[in-house]
C-alpha cells in the first residue's frame, strides 16, 4: 500500500507539471507518448487503490488551466476529451461494450487533428466569441485571434444561435515556411504543427496570429437534437452548409471492419496529407445512442480516439539483464518501464551485444527510444543523454555466464558465447525453439512449462518430448497440471509428428536458417534425406541461400550427432517429407518481389499474398527500388506515389485481375 501510495503520488506529480507544460506554456517536456503511459498507469493503480486518489487528480480532469493574460469563458456543455485506443483489440473492446449495452451502432470515423480544440459560439448568425478547452468547463477567450483565420465565418448569413467545436490547426507547409523565414533571423524555430499553432493562437497581438496562417477543421455540434438533427454525420452536413470547414475524410461505416479498413487507408496516406494527425477518431453515429451511452467524469462512452503508433517511444531503462541462447550466444537485454510500441506492450528489449551498448553509451536509469524493428522486434535506438540526471549507472560486460557461471568466450570481434555444452540454459532454449509457434508448434509448451519440465528430468533433449507420455502421472501430480491439460498437451506433441518438414527444419536450429529459409528447402529437397545430403554447390545457387547459409547446412548435416538425432525422431514417427504445395513457375510472379496497396475488391491481402507466394513470388512492406511490382487497389497510399517517382511497374485492379485470371 505504502509503495502503491508512492507511485500515484509519484505520477500525480508528473502529470499535473506536463499538463501546466503543454496547455499553458505550449512548451511539453515529454511526448504524448510518455503521457499516455502514464496516465493509463495512474486510471489502473486508482481501480486498484481507490482511497489513495486525489481527488483533483490528472484522471478527473481535462487538460490545463486557462492562463490569467485571456478572459476565462465556462462552456455550457463542458469540452470533454476522448479516451484513447491503440490497437486492434482496444477497438474491438470499444464495440463490443456498445454492443453489450444492447445497441448495434454505425460509427464515423474522423481524422484526429494535431492541433488545438476550440469552441465558436455565434448569435444570430454573428461570431460572438471562441474559446480554448481549458480545462474542459473553463477556457480562454481567444476571439481576437480566431478572427484572423480565414476559414472561420463571422457571419452565417442565417439569424442563427449555434455553438460548433473543431481544431486550430497548421499546415506542414507553414510551419516550414514560418522556420525557415526564423532561421533566418537567427531565431528559434517552432518546434511542431501542435505547439506552432498554439502558440499562435495564445498571442495577445493578433497580427501575429494572423501572420501565421492558422487553418479549422470543424467536426462537432454539442447539441444536434435542438436543431432536429438525428446523426452525428448528419451534423457535419449540417455545419459545412453553414459555411464551416468540414473535413471531408469523415466515413460513416456500418461495424468494425469498416473503422479497421478507415485506419489501414489512413495510416498509409498520413504522411501525403498537408496536415498533421495524430490518429482516427471513432464515433457513435446516433446522437440518442450516444445520450442513452452517456459519458464518464473525463470521457464520453460513445466515442473514442485511435492513436497511431508513436514514431519515437520513450520509457526508463531499469537494467540491464543477460541471457543465454540456444547457440551459447549471451546477449544483453534492456529491461524498461512498460511502454506501448505500435499497439503491444514493451517490457524488454535487445541490445544485441556490448559493441551496441557502447555505441549508444546506455546507462542504467536513462529515458530511452523505443521502436520496432520491422514492426516486430522492440529495439533501443538512443539514450536522451540531455535528460540525464547524474544518477545513471554505466553499462558493464559480464566474464561469466549468468547461469552456469563458465568463462565466456568472446568470438569474432563483438559476441561472447557460454561455450559449456551442458549449460541448462542453452539446453532449454534449444527444447523451447523446438516447440516454439514456428516450429513444431506444440501447443502448451510455453517457457516457463518447458523450464519445469527440464528441471523435473522429463525433457532433456529434443527426442524426450515423444517420450514424455511415459511420465504422464508424475506430469498431473505437479502444482498446475491437471489431467485435461496434460491430455491436450501429449495430444499435440503426438499431432506435430504429421508437421510438414519445414518446421523440423526450422526447429532443429541450424544457424542461420529461418521459418521461411526452412520452408524454401524443405521445398526444394522434397525431404529430409535429400537435403541431408545436399552438397554446397546444390545450396548455393538457391534463391536467397548464400555462401554462409549454404555452409551451415552443410556443416549441420556433417555431424553424426545430428543425423543420429534425426534418424531417432523419424524412428519415433517424425514426418520427414514437405507436405505443402508444389511451388510453380509463373513469368508474371517467379523471383519477383510485390508491394500491395489500397484494396483490393476481389481478393483479400492474405489471399493474394498466397497466391503469389505460391508462384515463387515475394511480397513485402515498404517500397524501394529492390520492388518490382505494387499492386494497386482502391483508395492507395504514400507507396502509390513512392512507386511512380522511383518508376516502379504498377498493376491497378482491372490489369491485376486479368493476370490472376489468366493463370
Amino acid at each position: 500500500m505504502e509503495e502503491a501510495k508512492k507511485r500515484i503520488d509519484e505520477l500525480t506529480s508528473i502529470l499535473k507539471k506536463a499538463n501546466y507544460e503543454y496547455y499553458n506554456l505550449d512548451n511539453p517536456t515529454i511526448t504524448d507518448q510518455e503521457y499516455d503511459k502514464y496516465l493509463r498507469e495512474l486510471i489502473h493503480l486508482e481501480e486498484q487503490y481507490p482511497d489513495l486518489a486525489d481527488p483533483n487528480s490528472p484522471t478527473k480532469r481535462v487538460g490545463g488551466e486557462a492562463i490569467d493574460k485571456f478572459n476565462k469563458v465556462r462552456h455550457a456543455i463542458p469540452m470533454i476529451s476522448l479516451s484513447n485506443v491503440f490497437n486492434e483489440e482496444e477497438i474491438r473492446d470499444f464495440d463490443k461494450r456498445i454492443r453489450n449495452a444492447g445497441f448495434k451502432p454505425e460509427y464515423v470515423c474522423e481524422l484526429k487533428i494535431d492541433g488545438l480544440s476550440v469552441s465558436l459560439h455565434y448569435e444570430h448568425g454573428k461570431l460572438k466569441f471562441a474559446a480554448t478547452r481549458g480545462d474542459g468547463v473553463i477556457g480562454e477567450d481567444i476571439t481576437h485571434n480566431v478572427k484572423t483565420i480565414k476559414t472561420v465565418p463571422l457571419d452565417l448569413g442565417q439569424d442563427i444561435d449555434i455553438e460548433v467545436r473543431g481544431e486550430i490547426y497548421m499546415n506542414k507547409a507553414t510551419l516550414e515556411k514560418i522556420n525557415l523565414e526564423r532561421a533566418s533571423k537567427g531565431e528559434s524555430k517552432l518546434q511542431n504543427v501542435r505547439n506552432a499553432a498554439a502558440g499562435s493562437i495564445r498571442q495577445l497581438d493578433p497580427k501575429i496570429a494572423a501572420k501565421r496562417h492558422l487553418d479549422t477543421w470543424i467536426y462537432h455540434l454539442p447539441n444536434p437534437l435542438d436543431y432536429g438533427i438525428l446523426t452525428h454525420y448528419e451534423a457535419l452536413q449540417y455545419m459545412k452548409d453553414l459555411g464551416f470547414k468540414v473535413n471531408p475524410a469523415s466515413r460513416l461505416v456500418s461495424d468494425i471492419d469498416g473503422i479497421l479498413e478507415f485506419i489501414r487507408e489512413y495510416t498509409e496516406k498520413r504522411n501525403s496529407l498537408p496536415y498533421e494527425i495524430d490518429g482516427i477518431v471513432i464515433k457513435v453515429n446516433d446522437i440518442r445512442m450516444q445520450q442513452e451511452l452517456g459519458a464518464t467524469a473525463k470521457y464520453p462512452r460513445w466515442a473514442t480516439a485511435y492513436k497511431f503508433p508513436a514514431e519515437e517511444v520513450l520509457t526508463k531503462l531499469v537494467d540491464i539483464k543477460f541471457t543465454v541462447g540456444r547457440t551459447g550466444q549471451v546477449t544483453p537485454n534492456a529491461v524498461l518501464e512498460p511502454v506501448l510500441v505500435m499497439g503491444s506492450t514493451i517490457r524488454r528489449a535487445t541490445l544485441h551485444n556490448e559493441d551496441y551498448c557502447r555505441m549508444l553509451d546506455l546507462r542504467i536509469g536513462d529515458i530511452v527510444s523505443i521502436k520496432k524493428a520491422g514492426d516486430v522486434i522492440p529495439e533501443v535506438v538512443e539514450a536522451k543523454v540531455e535528460r540525464r540526471s547524474g544518477d545513471e549507472k554505466p553499462f558493464l560486460m559480464i566474464q561469466n555466464c549468468p547461469i552456469c557461471g563458465s568463462t565466456l568466450v568472446k568470438k569474432g570481434n563483438v559476441d561472447y558465447f557460454c561455450v559449456n555444452d551442458n549449460c541448462p540454459k542453452k539446453n532449454i532454449e534449444s527444447l523451447i525453439h523446438f516447440a516454439s509457434r514456428n516450429a513444431m508448434n506444440i501447443d502448451g509448451l510455453g517457457d516457463e512449462i518447458l523450464e519445469d519440465f527440464y528441471n523435473e528430468g522429463f525433457v532433456r533433449t529434443i527426442p524426450d518430448f515423444y517420450h514424455l507420455n511415459e511420465h504422464k502421472e508424475d506430469i498431473i501430480e505437479l502444482e498446475g497440471y491437471g489431467i485435461k491439460k496434460v491430455t491436450n498437451l501429449l495430444l499435440a506433441i503426438e499431432e506435430s509428428k504429421q508437421n510438414s518438414v519445414e518446421r523440423l527444419i526450422f526447429g532443429l536450429g541450424i544457424s542461420g536458417i529461418g521459418a521461411k529459409n526452412a520452408k524454401l528447402l524443405a521445398s526444394t529437397f522434397k525431404d529430409m534425406e535429400h537435403l541431408s545430403n545436399a552438397s554446397y554447390d546444390d545450396l548455393v545457387g538457391i534463391r536467397d541461400i548464400g555462401d554462409i547459409l549454404a555452409k551451415n547446412i552443410v556443416n549441420f548435416f556433417a555431424n553424426p550427432k545430428n543425423i543420429e538425432l534425426i534418424n531417432t525422431l523419424e524412428d519415433l514417427g517424425v514426418n520427414m517429407k514437405y507436405l505443402g504445395a508444389e511451388v510453380k513457375n509463373n513469368e508474371y510472379f517467379t523471383d519477383k518481389k510485390f508491394v500491395i496497396t489500397g484494396t483490393i475488391s476481389f481478393m483479400s491481402r492474405d489471399e493474394i499474398k498466397t497466391m503469389i507466394e505460391s508462384y515463387g513470388g515475394k511480397c513485402i512492406d515498404s517500397v524501394s527500388k529492390n520492388t518490382d511490382v505494387v499492386i494497386v487497389g482502391d483508395a492507395p497510399g504514400s507507396k502509390y506515389e513512392k512507386a511512380l517517382s522511383l518508376g516502379i511497374s504498377i498493376w491497378n485492379e482491372e490489369a491485376f485481375k486479368e493476370i490472376v485470371d489468366s493463370l
